[in-house]
């Protein structure tokens, strides 16, 4: 009986009520920390928004530092959250351990890594995955366009990408590349994505990749390149991420949670509210949600993590 009532008081905090005897109930407070991916940033930050809209009392911080950066800090214990832009490495999850951090992770969005060129770029409107391993692996000598394909003009190619910090830096280079972090160096790199936008949009041979979320917050500035793995040239939305055309860019985007944080109600109400809101928090946040399958997954974990914890 004791089991089913701590589990009943943790789903209602959850939706938002800290429970304090029965019938009674007192307002959320408190302060939650989060750091990690740029391309889970926007997403976190705008659920954190509409979270601490409905909660005045509670304050959420969410840091922008790689998802690397996040983990560092995650298993560290000095954060709650960590975004990420991939799964955990064995060797962040041991460094976790050693510091009894103990986590559930949750898949909260999905994404497309858009490929982007300046806005004047009138050559280029689809690459393969072949000329994008040319272009950015580790012994790539394509320095201008028209090293890539003689049809492109002899105009100096300048590239942007995440910093080796980024989930997406190792996402990017496993599937394009075929190892993670196997990439040319000679390219700017920045572990916010905001430099990589500008850094596209000022220079004419300027190529770039980050999430789907900065393009469609910039699309003004830049010009979308669609990718084709063979089977013809997709671009990233939100029908060719969910129903798996669009290859091999697409992912899904997590949170990671400390166990220890579902303690606090702020926290795991937060999460709850998150799966409660997440096609809202995609959609103001230019995200691809959840498929109904991921979400109902995602909620199910949730209600685990409740249990046990």
């Amino acid at each position: 009986m004791r089991r089913t009532t701590a589990i009943a008081a943790a789903f209602v905090a959850a939706l938002g009520l800290s429970v304090v005897a029965a019938g009674a109930t007192r307002e959320l407070s408190g302060r939650i920390t989060a750091d990690g991916s740029s391309t889970v940033g926007p997403y976190a930050q705008a659920a954190a928004e509409m979270f601490m809209n409905k909660h005045r009392k509670v304050q959420i911080t969410v840091g922008i530092s790689g998802t690397g950066g996040g983990f560092e800090r995650f298993c560290r214990g000095e954060i709650d959250l960590s975004n990420a832009s991939r799964p955990i490495k064995s060797s962040e999850h041991a460094t976790c351990l050693s510091n009894n951090v103990r986590w559930v992770a949750f898949t909260v969005a999905n994404d497309g890594i858009s490929i982007v060129v300046n806005k004047s770029n009138t050559w280029v409107h689809c690459l393969t995955t072949a000329q994008l391993k040319k272009m950015w692996e580790p012994s790539s000598k394509v320095s201008s366009w028209k090293d890539l394909d003689a049809s492109f003009p002899d105009v100096k190619l300048k590239l942007f990408g995440p910093g080796t910090d980024s989930g997406t830096f190792d996402f990017f280079t496993e599937v394009i590349n075929g190892k993670a972090k196997s990439s040319r160096s000679d390219y700017q790199a920045s572990e916010n994505d905001n430099v990589l936008v500008q850094g596209v949009e000022g220079d004419r041979g300027a190529l770039g990749y980050f999430g789907l979320s900065y393009y469609e917050a910039n699309k003004a500035k830049l010009k979308l390149v669609k990718v084709d793995n063979g089977k013809g040239c997709v671009g990233p939305s939100v029908k060719t991420v969910q129903n798996g055309t669009y290859k091999p860019l697409a992912r899904p985007l997590f949170i990671y949670a400390k166990r220890a944080a579902f303690g606090p109600a702020d926290v795991r109400s937060f999460i709850g509210f998150v799966f409660n809101n997440e096609r809202v928090i995609a959609k103001r946040a230019a995200f691809v949600p959840l498929t109904d399958k991921q979400l109902k997954k995602a909620r199910g974990q949730f209600r685990q993590a409740l249990r046990t914890t």
